[in-house]
Parts: structure tokens; sequence; C-alpha cells
């Protein structure tokens, strides 16, 4: 490592104070100079460290709010575009990018980065958000075919009521 942090400033400083002519020491404002450098490469250090954990902390609250809005996506359906890398009978490669469409059933965190859970079939794919197309609701049968039971019903009560 070739940068010099703040233990090897103070070996310097102390073999200097160390080895220094006694018949001629150094001038005292030097050493102040040298102890205000220390304390300026100190705050920069701690400075540093302090914006390093500060980045880290936005990055997960960014993380947290983006798997919360993400979260409101599950029941939901979603299409997205999908890369294939395959080999044609001549044995060149080849990619084509597949549009596929299935329902979201989950958020997944894979090495911090927000993935979707879609489901087509009995197969789960893992989606990344940059790879969604389009997002949309999904009609639930079970809920029209008992609504529609419902308005059936109460026809048939209103009918009877009137007769």
């Amino acid at each position: 490592n070739n940068d010099l942090g703040k233990e090897a400033f103070l070996q310097l400083l102390v073999a200097q104070m160390k080895y220094q002519d006694p018949l001629d020491p150094q001038d005292n404002s030097e050493y102040v100079a040298e102890l205000a450098n220390f304390s300026a490469l100190e705050q920069m250090t701690n400075v540093s460290s302090n914006l390093e954990k500060l980045s880290e902390v936005v990055n997960n609250i960014d993380t947290s709010v983006l798997v919360g809005q993400l979260s409101s996506m599950i029941g939901k359906g979603i299409n997205w575009s999908e890369t294939v890398s395959s080999t044609t009978v001549d044995g060149k490669p080849t990619t084509t990018t597949e549009t596929l469409g299935g329902v979201v059933k989950g958020i997944t965190l894979i090495d911090g980065v927000p993935t979707i859970a879609a489901q087509v079939g009995d197969k789960t794919y893992k989606v990344e958000v940059g790879d969604i197309l389009t997002i949309f609701e999904i009609e639930d049968e079970t809920a029209e075919n008992n609504n529609a039971a419902n308005q059936q019903q109460q026809a048939a009560s209103t009918a009877t009521a009137q007769a």
C-alpha cells in the first residue's frame, strides 16, 4: 500500500524528533505545522469513513423503499424481456430476446438487489426490475363468478318478491 495513513505519519514525526540534532533543534513552528497537518489528516479520514457509512445507510433505505413499493405488485401480472443465449445447428452462438408473462409471487433480495419472483405455470422466474415491460391487474375468475352468481341470486330474489 503506497498510501501514508495516520500511523505512518505519526511514526515519521516521532522518528524526526528522535533523530534531530540536539545542538541545532528544529524550530517549534515546524512541529506545530506538522501537528496541524496530522490533525487535518485525521479529520479527513474521519469524514471519509463517515461518508462511507452514510452511503451504506442511504443504499439500505433506497433498497427498503423499493422492496416496499415492489411488494404492492404481488398478485399482479407482469411482462418482461429475457435474453436467451443458444447455439445454432452449425455451432454459432446466438442470442434472442423473448417476452414472457407471469404472476408476481414475491420479492427477493439477491446480493442486495431486489428481484421479482414471477410464476409462469409451474416454473418460477427471477426477474430483475429493469427487465419488466408492463405491470397489469389480473382478473380474478373466482371473484367474477361469485359476482355473477350474486347478481343472479339478487335478480331471482327481486323477481320472487315482485311476484
